[in-house]
């Protein structure tokens, strides 16, 4: 197991045994947050605050261990079809933990990206209000040249759409020629995907509340 100490400046930093083998990434598939406030007679939604706590400490974790990617499922597809009451909870908590990110990423050096489907695409309305959208761009944008731990968040994010926004995108490229249908390969495939420069995650955990 590693250790926790302290640098010059204060700042704790992980010491870990030379034999252990650190993921190059890990992900998160969120899960059990409203369960576990039910176990305790809480609100769901105060659940999903406690779970962003807990991603809050395991950024900072996993930026002193080493790790290079943590990506966290946070907001599915699926989860529109939750009340508009959760929903709306939801979407409050998510504007307020973009701010705490922000400052979050500069502490640690993390670089932030976002994927799933959030912005305008092919004339579509986004589902996420505009000052959602511009929290986003915010947090790539400002911890764009960090370049230790890159924390990657799917929002609207669901693994049969992903593949089929690959597939259109790669399908208008092929149209207007600037793909060949004939050398689509996997590679080829994989950079049209969110995912595209990233490596595939080495662990993946699923919590349960």
């Amino acid at each position: 197991m590693g250790k926790l100490l302290l640098d010059k400046k204060g700042r704790e930093r992980m010491a870990l045994d030379k034999d252990m083998i650190i993921p190059e990434h890990v992900a998160l598939i969120l899960d059990g947050n409203g369960r576990w406030a039910k176990k305790r007679g809480l609100p769901r939604t105060l659940g999903h605050k406690e779970g962003c706590v807990t991603v809050e400490k395991t950024v900072e974790i996993a930026a002193r261990m080493g790790i290079r990617y943590l990506t966290v499922y946070g907001f599915s597809t699926e989860n529109w079809k939750r009340s508009a009451e959760e929903v709306g909870a939801l979407m409050q908590l998510f504007r307020y933990y973009m701010v705490r990110l922000l400052k979050i990423a500069s502490a640690n050096n993390v670089r932030v990206k976002m994927i799933g489907h959030f912005q305008k695409m092919m004339g579509k309305k986004s589902r996420f209000d505009r000052d959602i959208i511009d929290g986003i761009n915010r947090l790539e944008s400002e911890t764009q040249d960090n370049t230790g731990l890159t924390f990657v968040i799917a929002v609207n994010y669901g693994g049969r759409d992903e593949i089929r926004r690959a597939a259109a995108g790669l399908a208008r490229d092929c149209a207007l020629g600037k793909a060949d249908p004939d050398q689509v390969d996997e590679a080829l495939f994989a950079s049209y995907l969110d995912t595209a420069g990233m490596p595939d995650p080495d662990l993946l955990i699923r919590t349960s509340g």
